[in-house]
């Protein structure tokens, strides 16, 4: 099979339906500001990676769970608290999927779903 030039994941979209407010939401359940920031697309770079929020032609809050991006993060207890803090939902609670590896979803004022995880047996590659 010949290798394809696929470089790796690169941005995760939310779609929302007030990104005024969003933008703020964000911006405290990540602790960065956004990089890019115009009326129809907000950008933030968390870690290298890119974030993004997109306004809704129609707002809801219904949305699909059929795919689910995770945040790496070092201690899953301390940010899933801290999101249900600011007002995100739980979805899924932290739990050990094997391995030690740790995952856990919320869901964002906006209904969608924000995934959490620790894997100490991932390293990124350069």
């Amino acid at each position: 099979m010949e290798k394809q030039n696929i470089l790796g994941l690169r941005t995760t979209i939310y779609k929302v339906g007030d990104i005024e407010e969003a933008k703020k939401w964000y911006e405290q359940a990540f602790g960065v500001k956004p990089y890019f920031d115009e009326p129809f697309y907000v950008g933030f770079n968390i870690g290298g990676y890119e974030l993004g929020l997109q306004p809704e032609e129609k707002p809801s809050t219904e949305k699909t769970e059929s795919v689910v991006s995770y945040w790496g993060v070092e201690n899953i207890e301390k940010v899933y608290q801290h999101l249900l803090k600011i007002e995100a939902t739980d979805n899924e609670k932290p739990q050990n999927v094997g391995r030690d590896i740790m995952t856990a979803t919320v869901k964002d004022p906006w209904g969608n779903v924000i995934g959490i995880i620790y894997n100490p047996n991932f390293n990124l590659k350069e």
